[in-house]
């Protein structure tokens, strides 16, 4: 797709993308989940319970109904678990687990808006805990996710912040009102129906690998429909290809013109007889 460049006159923009299956493969609590029962905070079933949600998730998506079971499994399984616990196995693992399933496709298209002048937020429901350490390796200029409630620095199971369905929409008009977006100017990216009311926020809203209900809303919408195959580890990728903004290509062009008229200067030096 073609990312146009900002003016730095015009309004700010910003380009929110949905993190599970958008941006990364899988999604991103779940694939945490050995680690976690390595670190003593689930047990055997607990993992195979979430290696199942797992496969369901990435055969076909969650539905609003399946994503709320997951919510409340999820939330009543962290009761009592010690939030800087959690943060260091992220820390230790996110590497070794996130960076070989983060879509090519979605990293190049993270590059192109970037150099386009536009901010890259972050969207998801899962964990803060997990996803802010996600975005800092994306280079995400913001991350809204799901906050936990926290008492004596353990989840309590409760959830202050659900950044889900309807929320989503409202934390994006949150944020472009503090600062400056220009939400009909600006981009989304989402795999899932739940996210219809994210993508209709904004004025160029993209369906990438979409679920069934996204598919059909998108196709009665006309929004395009992407498909992100390729994961990639961020350090083996190739960054994208992209035309540099105006003023690069100016001063450019302004080099290059320098540099021949050196040549020019000094190839008519040597061809100058010498005086006697």
């Amino acid at each position: 797709m073609l990312v146009l460049v900002e003016n730095h006159l015009s309004p700010r923009t910003a380009a929110f993308f949905d993190l599970d299956k958008t941006v990364i493969a899988k999604s991103s609590t779940l694939a945490f989940s050995r680690p976690f029962y390595q670190g003593g905070l689930i047990n055997r079933r607990a993992v195979l319970r979430t290696a199942y949600a797992q496969f369901v998730y990435l055969l076909g998506g969650a539905d609003h109904d399946q994503m709320e079971g997951m919510r409340k499994y999820l939330s009543d399984m962290c009761r009592g678990w010690n939030v800087q616990q959690v943060r260091e196995i992220v820390a230790e693992t996110l590497h070794d687990l996130i960076d070989p399933i983060i879509y090519d496709e979605a990293a190049s298209l993270i590059e192109e808006h970037h150099l386009a002048g536009r901010d890259v937020v972050i969207v998801s429901a899962s964990g803060a805990e997990v996803v802010e350490p996600i975005g800092e390796m994306l280079g995400a200029d913001h991350v809204i996710a799901t906050r936990m409630a926290v008492e004596d620095g353990c989840y309590t199971g409760g959830i202050e912040h659900y950044v889900y369905g309807p929320a989503k929409a409202r934390a994006i008009t949150e944020l472009a009102a503090i600062e400056g977006y220009d939400l009909k100017r600006s981009f989304a990216y989402s795999d899932s129906v739940t996210d219809v009311p994210m993508l209709e926020s904004v004025g160029h809203p993209y369906a990438v690998n979409p679920d069934r209900g996204l598919r059909r809303e998108a196709a009665s919408r006309e929004w395009p429909m992407l498909t992100f195959s390729r994961p990639v580890r961020l350090h083996q990728r190739v960054p994208a290809l992209t035309m540099p903004s105006g003023p690069v290509l100016a001063l450019a062009a302004v080099g290059a013109a320098a540099a021949t008229a050196g040549l020019v200067w000094y190839a008519a030096r040597r061809r100058r007889p010498a005086l006697s």
